[in-house]
């Protein structure tokens, strides 16, 4: 039996008058979904302040933080870096006047008259291609241990350091004392030149094995003698000092040994510098 809301909501009456409310219905709905969509909720609201608010985020631009740190740690090495570079220099003038003169006064190397007047006892060039020499190959072997991912870790004390460099210094003395010595006077005596060099190049590779034995050191030892030979050569040759009495081209024989020897104490001297000192930053 049909039912009289059927027949109610079926008049064409109710209908004309269900349309007002029915829009006015929507209208409110319409009205206050848009409300709500212009006002964020809480859940909105938290997540846009956290980047605000979160302490663990740190600063909004963290680029820049991780540049400052990064030249800032170039920096510093870079200061390590000029320090080591400036003791390695005035080693090397402090062993130039030394040595050098020890050569002088044993009539070993032979200068113009001029220079030898001088307060020095030595050409004004000598000290300072010797202390950027002792440069150069002091801040060269850290850098080859770092490259080769051998680090050297024979004897690192300064003890031995000093040891290595009295060594270095009685080897050199060696080469002046024999070569003046005469038989009979309680110095050193060599049949011949050729003993003296094997002597001294013997005591050059005891000096690298007992105080560094390292492949890197024996590599760049051998390079620096062969280097600064030729170099000595040419020099000797466009007549700026000569030897007395050369046996090998125009220098003495034994004269790689002392490269060598002078080589493997820098080097020493250069890797315990670089103790402690942070590692060079590299740059993504």
């Amino acid at each position: 039996m049909p039912r009289l809301d059927d027949h109610f909501w079926s008049c064409p009456c109710a209908e004309g008058a269900g349309h007002p409310r029915a829009s006015a219905g929507g209208l409110a709905a319409k009205a206050g979904g848009m409300i709500t969509s212009s006002v964020p909720g809480p859940s909105l609201l938290v997540a846009h302040s956290a980047p605000d608010t979160d302490p663990s985020r740190g600063p909004r631009s963290p680029g820049l933080g991780g540049r400052g740190g990064g030249s800032g740690h170039a920096s510093s090495w870079h200061h390590h870096l000029v320090q080591r570079g400036l003791v390695l220099f005035s080693v090397g003038v402090f062993l130039a006047l030394v040595l050098n003169l020890l050569q002088v006064q044993r009539n070993v190397t032979l200068f113009p008259e001029e220079v030898i007047a001088t307060i020095f006892s030595s050409a004004w060039w000598v000290p300072p291609c010797c202390g950027t020499a002792a440069a150069i190959v002091g801040l060269l072997y850290p850098c080859i241990d770092s490259h080769l991912g051998e680090p050297h870790k024979f004897k690192r004390e300064w003890a031995s350091v000093m040891r290595c460099v009295a060594v270095f210094v009685g080897i050199n003395h060696a080469s002046a004392v024999s070569f003046s010595g005469r038989a009979g006077s309680g110095k050193l005596d060599f049949a011949n030149n050729v003993q003296l060099s094997l002597t001294l190049a013997a005591l050059s590779l005891g000096l690298w094995w007992t105080f560094d034995r390292s492949r890197s050191g024996l590599g760049l030892g051998i390079t620096i003698a062969f280097l600064a030979t030729l170099i000595t050569q040419l020099l000797v040759y466009n007549g700026v000092y000569q030897y007395t009495s050369p046996d090998f081209l125009y220098i003495r024989s034994w004269l790689p040994c002392i490269f060598f020897s002078g080589g493997v104490t820098v080097g020493n001297i250069g890797r315990q510098l670089a103790m402690g000192v942070p590692e060079k930053p590299h740059s993504d």
